[in-house]
């Protein structure tokens, strides 16, 4: 016996469900919501940075504490010792320390931060995440050796006894932060920088090295002349580490300085994250 052909219409199949990824429209382009939602990644990036550093190294952690502290006997013996650099009556082993400090936080933080895209290509072009997690967790690795070299600071304070260990330490905590900020804005610049001109990775240590001396690390802001302050103080960590080296060795703070370098430091940021959000979409196909 034939079978009838089936008069039914066809069963009509349901659209699929499209996922349009677009840019976010809000402040500086970050969508806030959804990095904290990756938040984690940021966490990853920062421990992997960590192992990677100190795996299968012989010191470990002590590399966060030698370099510093070789860098502060040679600063010490050079600048303090044969050139006699006016330490403002501290000893120059804290009063150098203390702006390098957060000057080698700064500078690891930065260079780690410019490299994150370029050393991490792969996941740029096979997931789909805020790319802003990049350079902010390569910037949570330098934390950890920022913690470990403040032991140093710790010790010396403790060494010397003109300089008093007080509560006045906790004056870094903002400090920290607002070179996070410059780091970031300055960092997530150059990251975006160095996707597209891969000269850059030569430009950046160079960069960092200059930057050093422009920066009152190894002298004291007051052998600039008093009407020029505010031009140095346009060197956002300039004001930072004055600023340190004041809470450390409890003199007066340079506000004013200050104030300019932090306006500053905020501007770097938002230049910075603009600039990165704009070439973000073009990443996976410049690398």
């Amino acid at each position: 016996m034939l079978e009838t052909p089936s008069t039914d219409p066809l069963p009509i199949l349901a659209a699929p469900t499209v996922h349009v990824i677009a840019p976010h429209k809000g402040w500086l382009g970050l969508n806030v919501g959804e990095m904290w939602r990756h938040r984690e990644l940021a966490y990853i990036f920062a421990w992997r940075d960590v192992k990677v550093r100190y795996k299968q190294t012989l010191l470990g952690f002590l590399w966060a504490l030698l370099q510093p502290l070789t860098k502060l006997v040679i600063f010490t013996v050079i600048f303090g010792r044969l050139a006699k650099i006016d330490s403002e009556g501290a000893p120059y082993a804290v009063f150098v320390y203390a702006g390098l400090l957060p000057w080698e936080f700064f500078a690891e933080a930065l260079q780690r931060s410019s490299q994150s895209i370029i050393e991490q290509q792969s996941l740029v072009t096979k997931a789909s995440f805020p790319r802003m997690l990049m350079p902010v967790g390569a910037m949570g690795a330098s934390l950890v050796d920022f913690a470990v070299s403040f032991l140093i600071l710790l010790a010396l304070i403790l060494y010397y006894p003109d300089v008093h260990l007080g509560w006045r330490l906790v004056g870094v905590i903002p400090l920290v932060v607002l070179t996070i900020i410059v780091a970031t804005g300055v960092g997530t610049f150059l990251s975006a920088l160095n996707v597209a001109y891969r000269d850059f990775r030569y430009v950046i240590p160079f960069l960092i090295q200059v930057w050093m001396f422009l920066t009152p690390v190894i002298y004291p802001v007051s052998v600039v002349p008093p009407k020029w302050q505010w031009l140095i103080s346009l060197n956002p960590m300039s004001g930072i580490v004055d600023a340190f080296r004041s809470v450390v060795l409890a003199k007066p703070m340079a506000w004013t300085n200050l104030g300019i370098s932090t306006s500053v430091a905020l501007l770097a940021f938002v230049v910075g994250v603009k600039y990165f959000r704009r070439v973000e979409r073009s990443f996976a196909d410049i690398i």
